[in-house]
């Protein structure tokens, strides 16, 4: 089938699917405070990410090598926090679909311009992902209350899980990994940009307790064309996943804002584990 075909189908079909969990998820996000419907909408979510996944298999048919999830333990009735590098919207499609049923339901950090997104806006509401606002220096100089707001987001989140199995994924890069970020922002790593300790540490100190397990992942795609639309034509032709998982220690929990050592330690830890990532790619090969 010719890439442009293929991407054709692939689009259609994944955008009829959002169409038709999307429509019942939005009718029924209004009652969403009602337990029964919260496992409703959660159920239509997963059957959602079910399809697409159909969708992917019978179509779009990447070769995906999945290293190191069989020898971990996973449970929907515990809680992850979920750690991965980040360079293209397709993480988030092979996160959901090697997770898919293994884990409860993932949340993602958006930002807040994406809940203006037609269906997927509403439906992520529904859903409870949290949406953050970041503001740029200079509005944080002109106006120093906005400081710690996206902290703020977190925390309000993180409260909502407290008493509920929850996965939360955190991109601590920040942002996709692109060659022209990589040089900029003078990174001392190879294949990855620094990671920020900081939304990660916000998570654990709110929800340390209740995370059973920090789920370390490393995604790596053949060659060097893995947007979205590439993705859709089958250009992706091997992905690499590499999941390792990590114990919540009692050091990993603590107050990133007020207490410098825990700040420094943290801040050691996920370098640490972002300079395991980097060999990982390093020493890969196709």
């Amino acid at each position: 089938m010719l890439p442009i075909v293929k991407g054709f189908i692939a689009f259609l079909l994944f955008t009829l699917n959002v169409i038709f969990w999307g429509i019942f998820v939005i009718i029924l996000s209004p009652f969403r405070a009602i337990p029964f419907i919260k496992k409703f909408i959660l159920f239509l979510a997963t059957s959602w990410i079910q399809v697409n996944v159909l969708i992917f298999k019978k179509i779009i048919k990447s070769d995906v090598q999945i290293i190191g999830l069989d020898s971990i333990k996973l449970s929907q009735n515990s809680s992850y926090l979920i750690t991965c590098n980040h360079q293209s919207w397709v993480d988030i499609f092979f996160l959901q679909m090697i997770f898919l049923r293994r884990v409860p339901f993932l949340r993602f950090f958006l930002k807040k311009e994406l809940i203006w997104v037609p269906i997927l806006g509403l439906c992520w509401q529904a859903l409870d992902f949290p949406f953050m606002k970041r503001y740029s220096k200079d509005d944080i100089k002109k106006r120093p209350s906005l400081a710690g707001k996206d902290l703020e987001t977190t925390r309000k989140f993180c409260e909502k899980f407290k008493d509920i199995p929850i996965s939360v994924v955190n991109f601590a890069e920040g942002t996709r990994f692109t060659k022209k970020k990589h040089l900029e922002k003078g990174s001392p790593f190879q294949n990855l940009l620094s990671p920020k300790a900081g939304g990660l540490s916000f998570v654990l100190g709110t929800l340390g307790q209740y995370i059973d397990q920090i789920l370390d992942v490393t995604i790596i795609y053949k060659g060097d064309q893995f947007t979205f639309l590439s993705f859709m034509q089958g250009k992706i032709e091997q992905v690499s996943i590499y999941i390792k998982a990590i114990d919540v220690k009692s050091e990993l929990i603590g107050d990133y804002q007020k207490d410098p050592e825990y700040k420094k330690n943290m801040q050691f830890f996920l370098n640490e584990v972002w300079s395991q990532k980097d060999k990982i790619i390093q020493s890969h090969i196709f």
